[in-house]
């Protein structure tokens, strides 16, 4: 038989490699994360996530597309009514592929492929938004900015009041000093 010219080959024939993913596609439904070579992990990923992202839509051709790839009822009845629900706000990415060890024997690359059952955090915020709490928060600093002129401005109107009282009464100090002398001087002419 001839070898194919592009991509990656499991088994010997395309054949052979449709009924391998189809294998390896029920078992890690049934079991939610199995254990194969990277090149199988890799080969399976876009198999596995395109019939997820069936199995989520949920309507009757969906359904015969996903039997016709994964023949086993029972599989199928657990993927669309148990798993396709926990993916609803997943948008792709699916599945996680986790380097192990190689495999004792052969020393073949192994890795470990699971479905990401964890909840997926909310969406972050629209740009409008974003650009909403920006300016509030912009306006927020402007205003504390101000604030802070404003008291330092007081600060400074006071000091320069305090500047001022004090050397209105240095200048009271010093006439009331030459008005002393000058009192002082005048009584030592009339002696």
């Amino acid at each position: 038989m001839p070898t194919p010219k592009k991509g990656r080959r499991l088994g010997n024939s395309a054949a052979n490699q449709r009924k391998i993913l189809a294998d390896l596609a029920a078992s890690l439904f049934e079991h939610g994360s199995i254990k194969t070579t990277d090149a199988k992990a890799k080969a399976l990923r876009p198999y596995v996530e395109k019939l997820i992202t069936k199995a989520k839509r949920g309507t009757l051709a969906d359904l015969r597309q996903v039997a016709r790839k994964v023949p086993n009822k029972a599989i199928l009845q657990h993927l669309f009514d148990d798993l396709a629900p926990k993916f609803e706000g997943r948008e792709g990415g699916y599945t996680r592929i986790v380097k192990l060890e190689n495999r004792t024997g052969d020393n073949a690359p192994m890795s470990q492929i699971s479905l990401v059952l964890d909840p997926v955090e909310a969406k972050k915020t629209s740009r409008a938004d974003r650009v909403a709490a920006s300016q509030q928060a912009e306006a927020a600093k402007s205003e504390e900015a101000e604030e802070a002129d404003a008291s330092a401005a007081e600060s400074e109107d006071a000091e320069a009041e305090v500047e001022a009282e004090d050397a209105e009464k240095a200048d009271e100090a010093v006439a009331e000093d030459a008005a002393e002398k000058s009192e002082d001087g005048s009584e030592a002419e009339q002696k």
